[in-house]
Order: C-alpha cells, then sequence, then structure tokens
C-alpha cells in the first residue's frame, strides 16, 4: 500500500432533485416545515405524485459504487458523458463535498482545479491570490517565494499582477488558476476540463505542463472530453457511464469503446438552429464520416474508402471559400489536412446557398486506431478570414483485419505509423551471385 496515491471503495454520492435540501432556514421556517410536511406527503399521495414512499425517488445517484486504486505517478484520465460523475468524483477528492457512502483515500498533498478560478477571491489581486491559494494548499511562504516568478511568467499576467481578479478576462482568470495548481508541487494534482477555456497555444501550454508534472512522478487524474489530450497524457483511462464504472485500462481500448459505444464523439454532428458554428459569410450545418456506400459509420475496414462531408450554408455570396478537413489520431498527432481541390469553386466566388463538400480518403491509406476530424471554412478573398473552425467534430476508429491482404499482411503484432500505405514492393532473385 506505500506505493498507492488514492484508494477508492464503493464510493456514491446522492443528489436530491428539485427544491433545494440543506437551505438556511430560519427557527419559524424550519418549524413550519416540520408541521407542514404530513400535509403535503398526504396531498401528494391523493394526488398521485410521486415520493420517495410511493417508489419513485426524488433522488439522482452521481455516483454509484465507485471503486478504483491510483499508484503514486500515474496520470489517469477519466472520461464520460455529461453527468456520469467525473466532475462529482474529484469534487469528492479534493473534499469539497462528502460522498453519500463509500471513502476514498487520498495519500499526499492535493491540488485541484476544478473550474476557472477555483479557491480564487475576487476581491484580491493576482498577487495576493497567489498566496492565498497556496497557503489554502498548505505550501510555506518560503515555498511560495521560490515558485512566485516562475506561476507569473506562465500565467502571462504580470502587467495585471496587482490588479483584483474579478476584472480579469476568463482567459486571464485560467492561466493564473492553472499556474497555481501547477506549479506548486502537489503530490496529487486533479484537473477539471479546463483546457476547454483559453485559446488553443495556451491549452497546449497547459498539456505540456501536465505532461511535464507527471514524468516528475507526481499523480495526475485528468477529466476532459478532449480525447486527443487524454490518449496523449495518459496510459490509462476510467470511463464512467451514470454514475458507476463502466471501463478501467489503457487508454486507447477505453477511449475506442467511449467512441464505438456512442458515448463520446461520434461520426455525425449536425446543427440546426443559429447556434451552429460559422461567421458572416458561412454557417457549418454538419460534419460526417461514411463508409464507400455512403452510410454512416465509426468503424472503418482499413482496405475501404472514407468518406468526409461537410454541410454548410453561405449566408453572403461574393467570397472565395476554402473548405477544409483536418485528421488528427488518438495520441493528438497531426495526420494530414486535405483542402478542398474542387476545379469550379477554387478561384469562384461562391453565391449564397446550401453546399455538401465530400472529401475521399483511400483504402489502405490510413493507420489503425481512431481518428478526429476537424473541419473549417477560411475566405480567401477579400480577406483570409476563418467562418468557423470546428476541432474533433467527428471521429472513426480504422480496424485492420487478418485477412492478408492489408498493409498488415500476415503479421500479426502491433504496427506503429501515422498512416499504413499499402506499398508496391518488387523483389529480384539472382541465385549466380551467391
Amino acid at each position: 500500500m506505500n506505493d498507492i496515491a488514492i484508494h477508492v471503495e464503493g464510493l456514491s454520492k446522492k443528489f436530491h432533485i428539485g427544491k433545494l435540501h440543506g437551505k438556511n432556514k430560519t427557527l419559524r421556517e424550519t418549524l413550519t416545515d416540520t408541521f407542514a410536511a404530513p400535509v403535503r406527503k398526504a396531498r401528494k399521495l391523493l394526488r398521485g405524485e410521486a415520493t420517495g414512499a410511493s417508489g419513485l425517488d426524488d433522488t439522482i445517484w452521481a455516483l454509484k459504487g465507485v471503486s478504483f486504486e491510483v499508484k503514486q505517478g500515474e496520470v489517469i484520465g477519466i472520461i464520460g458523458r455529461n453527468g456520469a460523475g467525473k466532475s462529482t468524483l474529484l469534487k469528492i477528492l479534493s473534499r469539497i463535498t462528502e460522498p453519500t457512502c463509500g471513502f476514498a483515500e487520498i495519500h499526499g498533498r492535493i491540488s485541484s482545479l476544478l473550474e476557472v478560478g477555483t479557491g480564487f477571491h475576487s476581491e484580491l489581486s493576482g498577487r495576493e491570490n497567489i498566496y492565498l491559494n497556496s497557503a489554502i494548499l498548505g505550501m510555506k511562504r518560503m515555498e511560495i517565494d521560490k515558485k512566485f516568478d516562475e506561476i507569473v511568467a506562465f500565467a502571462e499576467v504580470e502587467k495585471f499582477l496587482d490588479t483584483p481578479v474579478k476584472h480579469y478576462s476568463s482567459g486571464m482568470y485560467l492561466r493564473l488558476a492553472f499556474a497555481v495548481a501547477a506549479h506548486l508541487e502537489p503530490e496529487i494534482l486533479l484537473v477539471d476540463e479546463v483546457l476547454a477555456v483559453g485559446d488553443a497555444r495556451f491549452q497546449k501550454k497547459c498539456l505540456d505542463k501536465m505532461e511535464t508534472v507527471g514524468q516528475q512522478g507526481r499523480t495526475v487524474l485528468f477529466v476532459s472530453h478532449n480525447m486527443p489530450a487524454v490518449t496523449r497524457l495518459c496510459k490509462r483511462v476510467i470511463l464512467l457511464d451514470e454514475g458507476r464504472l463502466a471501463h478501467d485500462g489503457l487508454s486507447h481500448q477505453v477511449v475506442s469503446r467511449y467512441l464505438s459505444a456512442g458515448e463520446g464523439t461520434t461520426a455525425v454532428r449536425e446543427w440546426k438552429d443559429l447556434k451552429a458554428p460559422g461567421g458572416e459569410v458561412a454557417r457549418l450545418r454538419a460534419v460526417r464520416v461514411k463508409s464507400e456506400h455512403g452510410e454512416i459509420t465509426e468503424v472503418m475496414d482499413i482496405r475501404k474508402q472514407i468518406i468526409l462531408e461537410m454541410e454548410y450554408d453561405v449566408i453572403k455570396s461574393g467570397y472565395v471559400l476554402l473548405p477544409n478537413f483536418g485528421i488528427i489520431n488518438e495520441e493528438g498527432i497531426p495526420v494530414f489536412v486535405t483542402l478542398d481541390q474542387d476545379i469550379k469553386w477554387r478561384r469562384q466566388p461562391r453565391p449564397e446557398g446550401h453546399y455538401v463538400s465530400k472529401a475521399w480518403i483511400p483504402g489502405n491509406f490510413m493507420s489503425e486506431g481512431t481518428f478526429f476530424v476537424g473541419a473549417s471554412i477560411v475566405t480567401l478573398f477579400p480577406a483570409n478570414i476563418f467562418q468557423f473552425n470546428e476541432d474533433h467534430a467527428v471521429a472513426f476508429q480504422v480496424v485492420d483485419s487478418m485477412d492478408g491482404d492489408s498493409a498488415r499482411g500476415d503479421w500479426a503484432k502491433k504496427m506503429g505509423g501515422v498512416v499504413r500505405p499499402l506499398l508496391s514492393w518488387n523483389t529480384q532473385f539472382n541465385p549466380s551471385s551467391i
């Protein structure tokens, strides 16, 4: 047990639906509710409304019987649909909330970043919040002084260090909060989907820092819907489904199960309303992955053609547009970018209307594994402006068979590589040269 950082046993958490329980009441309100409760219950029964006594509970289990162990130095991803219990689990581990039943043993000092600005006081300056937050985490003044300059440099808030954080933008708030949580050398770091805020450059900076934290032998629990980030950082992933532990294993295997079960990013995403991604020229309506027969599917045979489809509206004419797809693998490595090369539209402004653009990936080109598709459109004329750039819009899996007619041939073991093309080979034999 000396190498165990976190031990979770039968962890469960129940929340009440509807009326808030635990609200601060006056003595008069408490006495009134106590005497009125039997009357309200009788009225509900007469009306046939659901109550706990009638067998239909007004509670929900955010977590139910979750058990696992995390060894010191492990970097573990926690994934699942919205409402699966991921954030609740981290809040219990952070001692923000208590479990209904079960327990969690923590061995080491915890630093957590569960939402933007966790533990910050809006009226205090950035400088004051660094010292306050660090003190809450149990750091001594000497330790804080040692890390102070590094925290400020990472957060990039030097000019606003003595400004109250209530005047910070959400990006500045996030940078400072993450910098404090990641730089104070906790034994255990808990991070919950904070990378959804901030620009791409800062997201990469955070991921690099978390990777460094893991390499230093510290324990990290990372909740995210960004599957490439999860597979890049974590060798092991825990999948939660409706509050229960559904899978616990190697990151690539668990992420693949998550996607293939339709619980995460799927092979199609559609936007029907005005909230669809877009600018003043074009608006995205759908991204799809299809088989060579035109069927939407998440699992592709490595030998077969794959169709990427982008559906969009041009709402302002007079612009030359460049639709494009970007493909990255489950390790976060860019595989390729493909640009619309349709000669009809390369230099032709597009009139207002509805469009569907397709790109074909040849068979025996992709490698085996999970791939994420980003879709975007940029105007080329009169100005280069992104109309939308939807990263990780859809995903698909490529499966390599053992039939012997793919690039794998008869090789049964794992093959590396970003792509796996079936190349032509020729071997000449000359016995006289022996």
